[in-house]
């Protein structure tokens, strides 16, 4: 087992406050991202979990006990840094090793049966006896990796992992990342302000701003179903739209600011008043048909071919809607269209 606690968890460094009573329950096996924009302190709660920082308040347990104050060393945890941290001057193989060495708990020849098998695991077992300055970006983010599972830790950490990659090796080590969690069974935690990144690897995200939690959830109900508006914006960049809900005619409709009017109204439970909608970009629908759709009058204002897809931005009134549609289907820049969206795609958010 190894199920991580954090509970109250607050930092300070000086008069700032970097996290307000965070509290945290990280199942046995899970792989969970600390997702959120830079500054909002995920590092440094990756940090606490680690041992290299110690809070003002609160704290952790790890399958029960509590390392709050325990140092580093004592943990069982393995921290993978963002620079990955190779020494120079060490083979691949005693890079490996290291950690081993450091704990000095096993003789030569069961360190190296753990060398030898935690390259085979990130699949380098050829390259032990090369130097970091041999190897590619990845071969040595593949080293790092092996380092911090080597020692069999209860939880790895992941401090922005995938950061000094190009795209496309990006691509294949959250493959590589996904195929080691799933055969090694290990409780990860890793820090991303990527927010495809956390989508595309874990199976919960815990999405952080200014010091607290905004929202615990799967990747696909963060998505689908974000509670606030930071949430919307910054899973997905949704459009936001403010309407006020009031009764026309005897019907509950939606009013933009310029008092457009949204018909069919918004087929939410809310009573009349002011209120933030998320509608995702992709939700927007051309020519929109059926019942149980809204449909409104624009002008594509620009456009950005994207591959399959093209982003337009559509100006009604003094609404700017952000679509993403696929490229074939989509009216020329420039051009008067008719659009709109299925209502339940068109979700009340909170501030």
């Amino acid at each position: 087992m190894s199920n991580l606690n954090i509970s109250t968890i607050s930092k300070t460094f000086g008069s700032q406050q970097v996290l307000n009573n965070i509290s945290l329950d990280i199942a046995d096996r899970s792989f969970v991202a600390l997702l959120g924009p830079s500054g909002c302190g995920k590092s440094t709660l990756l940090r606490l979990i680690a041992g290299l920082e110690h809070p003002n308040g609160g704290q952790i347990h790890l399958d029960g006990q509590d390392i709050t104050r325990l140092p580093p060393e004592r943990r069982d945890i393995a921290l993978m840094f963002q620079s990955y941290a190779l020494m120079p001057h060490m083979t691949v193989f005693e890079n490996v090793r290291f950690p081993l060495r450091m704990k000095d708990s096993a003789p030569k020849s069961e360190q190296a049966e753990h060398v030898r098998n935690a390259l085979a695991q990130v699949q380098l077992d050829s390259f032990a006896d090369r130097y970091p300055r041999q190897l590619s970006g990845g071969q040595q983010q593949r080293v790092a990796l092996a380092r911090a599972i080597v020692a069999e830790p209860k939880v790895l950490l992941l401090d922005e992992p995938l950061s000094n990659l190009d795209a496309r090796l990006r691509e294949d080590m959250q493959v590589e990342l996904k195929r080691l969690h799933r055969k090694l069974d290990l409780t990860t935690v890793f820090v991303t302000h990527d927010q495809t990144e956390a989508l595309a690897l874990a199976d919960q995200v815990v999405l952080m701003n200014k010091g607290i939690i905004e929202q615990i959830d799967t990747p696909e109900r963060m998505y689908a179903r974000p509670r606030t508006v930071f949430a919307a914006k910054f899973i997905g960049a949704a459009n936001v739209i403010e309407i006020e809900l009031r009764d026309i005619a005897g019907e509950r409709c939606g009013v933009l600011n310029d008092g457009t009017v949204l018909d069919p109204s918004p087929d939410v439970e809310l009573p009349a008043g002011r209120y933030k909608f998320m509608l995702r970009q992709e939700a927007i629908i051309f020519n929109p048909k059926g019942k149980n759709t809204v449909r409104l009058e624009g002008t594509i204002e620009t456009q950005n071919f994207l591959g399959s897809v093209t982003r337009s931005i559509i100006r009604i009134g003094n609404q700017k809607i952000s679509a993403v549609t696929p490229a074939k289907n989509t009216p020329v820049d420039g051009s008067q269209v008719t659009f709109g969206w299925n209502l339940p795609d068109f979700l009340p958010l909170q501030d």
